[in-house]
């Protein structure tokens, strides 16, 4: 009956996973906003509607939001606006998902 009060140790796979899951940029919070709004070219946000301004990663998700919340309108490809077409990209700025952390 010994060896119930022992506490379990962490695995080697999940501390790397914790150390994965602190250090990835994923996108969230305030270090992803600008990269969810498409400020720079290098954002996620490349399509954007003409008539609710509401950004999306690629044509087919803009066809789905169209569908979505315009389904009285055709929906014009050639009148989508390609963000990404319209901005310069700066060198200096980190791409978006990039690996690692400044915090370490």
């Amino acid at each position: 009956m010994t060896g119930k009060a022992k506490p379990k140790k962490h695995t080697a796979k999940e501390i790397a996973a914790k150390v994965d899951a602190a250090t990835t940029n994923r996108g969230g919070g305030k270090a992803g906003l600008a990269d969810r709004s498409g400020i720079d070219k290098g954002g996620h946000a490349k399509f954007e509607c003409p008539l609710c301004k509401a950004t999306a990663p690629d044509m087919k998700s803009m066809q789905i939001h169209h569908d979505a919340k315009h389904p009285k309108l055709p929906f014009e490809e050639e009148k989508i606006v390609n963000l990404h077409a319209s901005r310069v990209a700066e060198s200096s700025k980190p791409k978006p998902g990039v690996r690692g952390s400044l915090k370490k």
